[in-house]
Parts: C-alpha cells; structure tokens; sequence
C-alpha cells in the first residue's frame, strides 16, 4: 500500500474523478481525506477550471485549490478522443467508484454510462452530482449552485424581507451535492458488500439544498405557512439573533429555551425577567420577539464583546463573537483541537487550511498533501493501476491524449 493512504479508513478504495469546478470535486475531497485513492481525471494542458479560481498568493497561486484539490492523485486524460475514452474504460475497471458531473448524455455520447463501465466491473459505483438530476424535464439545463440553491428553497428564505434574496458566502449547493454524493458512495459501497454489485449515486444540487431544509415543504403543505426571509433571526425564536456590543462588534447569543433565558436574564442584572408573562413561555417570547431583542441589545450594547462571551460562558448561555478567518487562526480552542492545519504547499511553505471533518477516533483522516500539479500523476497511476510501461505512455503522449 501507497505510505500516503496507509492506515486510513478508505486507504482500500480506488476512485476516478472526472468532475470539474466544486460539486463532483469536493465529493472526491471527502473521499480522499479518509485515505482513498483518488485519481482527478483532468484535461490535458489546461485541467480543471477550479485551478484559476479564487484568491492568489504574492507568486500569483490561486490558493483555492490545494484545498479542493488535496490528497488526489492527477492524471491528464482527452475523453472527447477515442482512445481517451478506452483508456478510461480501462481505469474504470479497476475502480470502486467513478465521480463525474458533466451535464446528463456527456458519458452516454462518450460510451462511459454506467452501463458500458458496469459491464466490465459489475462491483462499480458511479457518483454523477449535477444541478437538477439525471431523469425529470429539467435534468439537461445547466446548473450551477446559484440556480439550484433558489429552486431548492434555500435563496427564498436567506436575506431580509424588505429586500432580494441573499446568498451565503460560499457555494454551499455545490458542497452539499458533494457530501451526499460521497455519502451516497459509501451506502452504495456497504451494500456492495451484501450484494457484490455496484449502482449509480444521483446527487442533485437542488435536492440536496431541499433536504436540509427542516420543515418548510410540510409547514406549506399542512399549515399553509411560507417561510419567508427574516434577516438574523428565525421567526418566533427569541432571544437568538446578533447583537451590538459597545467596541463595535457583533454577539450571537442564543437563549430561546427557557432554562437557558432564565440564566441570561440573571447574567444581564435582570432575572426578574424570565417570570414576565411576556417573556416566560418560548410562545411568549416569540410572541414578543421584537421586545426581548430590544431588551437583550440594550444591554450588550454597554460591553465589549469579548467581555459578554465570557459572561455568558460562564453562565451556560450559548454566546459567539462572528469569526473572519484572522479569528480563526488565533482562537485557542481551534487551535487546541487542530482544527486548522499546516500543510507544506508545492514550493515547500506552509499553507493552513481547514482540517479534516468528522473527527474519527480510531481512523481520523488526514491532509497529506495540497492539490497535485496538473498531470503530475499521471505516469505513475498508468503503471500503478493498468501495468502500462514508458513506451505505452509516450506513445499515448505524443498522440496528444494525455
């Protein structure tokens, strides 16, 4: 076994990556954290767009992808050439999982459907992430994250009510798809086990945005109730929102249970508070929301923020300054639980990024290293998984296939 996958969880698993940009990709980053062997299928010259992405370093990097882009291996392969396409039919038959999230028909037209790859391996998984699945009307538009996250509800409800809709930060729709496509895999593979066959994971952005959405389609269906945007804090949830501190910064505090009001209220000089017919009940507050924010704000705003969190810890109230990334890399506690960690980037500096997720406590995973060079596996993957020598490779080189 590779000494980069030794002793991990998946160290076992072979997967073949063909997706771009982030859907398909973080499902393989999920996977080859905990040690499977991911081999990113990129086109020659130019690989995945998600290498130009994204912030640079003072050499001009981008650094986005040594994240997305970590523990796999890279192997430059033309799948829109013939011989790309057999090769890859080749490698797949030594896989346990394929990824892809090309637009539905693009592996069909390449003679790489699951029906032609499960052929000759029966045992193979194929994870394909795209916007709006692979069957309904919808399923041939293009989808980014953006667009899926609207139709699954998630823009709707993001934002404040007096304008548009907002999005997070991040392109969350194309990590969630990637988490329940790698989830999809390992339920796949468990029941491989059983069954010695493999199937297809379909991992839709918008279904996986609608999944995470708690109770809004039953709230509609049953109780004809729409969720609509409210800017910091949920509707009839109180007190839990952000609130001014006096230095100019920002706490979330969440007290919304009534064990947990009462010892805000007490930590605030007010603990007469939590028997106020208006503030007593959880209906009661949320039926008052507006009123115990103002009550809440008015008495951070005469302290600093840290000094609040502190107060509030010490109480038993949930209570959080907002973190930038700078917050991040001083904070004690993540420092304490290595949930940042350094990885010595290509040219040999370190480079923080996030670590790995969820902790295991027998078989964590691991970041080994940051995202390859373009094809910098190539050859060695060919010898490793097919047994190809130099010559066989050379020839496939000049004929412009890898």
């Amino acid at each position: 076994m590779n000494e980069l996958f030794a002793d991990l969880p998946l160290d076992d698993l072979k997967v073949l990556e063909l997706g771009q940009l982030i859907a398909g990709p973080y499902c393989g980053q999920v996977l080859a954290d905990f040690g499977a062997q991911v081999v990113k299928i990129e086109p020659p010259g130019k690989g995945d767009a998600m290498r130009q992405w994204g912030q640079t370093d003072a050499d001009g990097d981008p650094l986005w992808w040594n994240v997305l882009g970590r523990n796999k291996r890279s192997l430059t392969l033309d799948l829109r050439q013939p011989d790309g396409q057999a090769l890859l039919r080749r490698l797949a038959a030594e896989a346990d999982v394929v990824i892809e999230n090309f637009r539905p028909g693009t592996m069909e037209r390449w003679g790489l459907d699951y029906a032609t790859l499960s052929a000759d391996n029966p045992g193979l998984i194929m994870v394909r992430v795209t916007g709006f699945g692979q069957d309904g009307p919808y399923a041939s538009r293009a989808g980014f994250a953006s667009v899926c996250e609207a139709m699954g509800g998630l823009r709707y409800v993001s934002g404040y009510p007096d304008r548009p809709p907002v999005r997070v930060g991040i392109s969350l729709g194309d990590t969630l798809a990637g988490v329940h496509g790698a989830m999809g895999a390992l339920i796949a593979l468990h029941q491989r086990e059983r069954t010695g066959r493999g199937q297809v994971v379909d991992s839709a952005i918008f279904e996986s945005v609608m999944a995470m959405m708690e109770s809004l389609i039953p709230d509609y269906a049953r109780a004809g109730k729409i969720r609509e945007r409210s800017g910091s804090f949920l509707p009839r949830i109180a007190p839990s929102n952000a609130y001014p501190a006096r230095d100019g910064r920002e706490v979330i505090i969440g007290a919304n249970q009534d064990s947990v009001f009462r010892r805000l209220c007490e930590a605030m000089g007010q603990p007469t508070l939590a028997d106020h017919p208006d503030y007593a009940s959880h209906r009661a507050r949320g039926d008052n929301q507006a009123a115990i924010d103002d009550l809440v704000a008015a008495w951070t705003a005469h302290h600093d923020a840290q000094q609040i969190v502190d107060l509030l810890a010490d109480a038993g109230v949930p209570a959080g300054l907002v973190y930038t990334a700078k917050d991040m890399l001083d904070d004690p506690h993540i420092k304490a639980r290595e949930a940042i960690v350094e990885v010595t980037d290509r040219r040999g500096a370190p480079l923080p990024m996030q670590n790995v997720f969820p902790r295991l406590s027998a078989t964590p995973g691991r970041v080994r290293h940051v995202g390859p060079a373009l094809g910098e596996h190539t050859d060695s993957v060919l010898k490793d998984w097919l047994a190809m020598d130099d010559a066989s490779i050379a020839a496939l080189r000049l004929s412009a296939i890898l």
